[in-house]
């Protein structure tokens, strides 16, 4: 992996990210390794889960599935939630996974998807996104719910369509590895970060999974630099960062206006 050794020193928390509140749901997407641990530091509580999106087959992206499997079906014992995963994360895929035990996929709800397939959990439409990676089934997930769409790059290459799947999200995320043009194979760097920005136009622009070389290179300065490059407000993601994604919903209109 490009970023083992921010993995494996934990210069950085590698537990993943939660989005709480979306159609009611709350999720937990790709739990690395601290997920379970860090929920509780700050303050998430992992039996109110009602999902967990797992992208790929890596063990900084799935390694707490599990554990927070079991949290959110209360150590095994309902029947609770939404498990979704890539075919590598599920099934298995050639030398890929599987991740998750046939035991832990038994309580919830499983839902295998391929990039480009759609799926509806409730009132929440997921959209499974391509990528170019080391897994050949890695996905992103773009999440669409009353007007508002978030979109999760995963790990990915830049490539010439890649724009196409985050097209018109309020919010994009996505996993950049190094500053500037240093380009690493399969992952994003923050120039072409930043043309994926100039491409999609989104409100909000964060980027996550960072490696040793861009946590040393002063992250937050990177993300100023694209900011001001693009006119779209980019944030490099902190351990316990916390966002009102609700400020970045599309208002809808009331009677009161007219």
């Amino acid at each position: 992996m490009a970023d083992a050794f921010a993995t494996i020193t934990q210069r950085r928390m590698t537990g993943g990210f939660r989005i709480d509140g979306i159609d009611g749901k709350n999720l937990h997407l790709d739990p690395g390794p601290g997920a379970l641990v860090r929920s509780y530091q700050f303050g998430v509580n992992p039996l109110k889960l009602h999902g967990i999106l797992v992208s790929h087959s890596h063990t900084d992206h799935y390694s707490d599935a599990e554990v927070l499997i079991e949290a959110m079906t209360r150590g095994m014992t309902r029947n609770k939630g939404m498990v979704i995963g890539s075919e590598s994360v599920i099934n298995g895929y050639q030398k890929w996974g599987p991740c998750i035990s046939e035991y832990h996929l038994s309580k919830s709800k499983v839902k295998v998807m391929e990039a480009g397939e759609t799926f509806r959990f409730d009132d929440l439409k997921i959209t499974a996104t391509p990528t170019i990676h080391g897994d050949p089934k890695n996905i992103g997930f773009r999440l669409e719910w009353d007007g508002f769409i978030l979109s999760y790059t995963s790990d990915t290459a830049y490539f010439k369509d890649l724009h196409n799947h985050h097209q018109n999200a309020d919010v994009l995320i996505a996993s950049v590895i190094r500053p500037g043009n240093e380009k690493i194979r399969g992952h994003l760097c923050a120039d072409e970060f930043q043309k994926l920005l100039e491409e999609t136009s989104p409100k909000l622009a964060i980027m996550t999974h960072l490696g040793m070389k861009l946590i040393t290179d002063h992250p937050v300065e990177e993300a100023m630099r694209i900011t001001k490059n693009t006119g779209i407000k980019t944030l490099a993601a902190q351990d316990g960062m916390v966002i009102n994604l609700d400020k970045f919903r599309q208002k809808q209109q009331t009677l009161d206006e007219f």
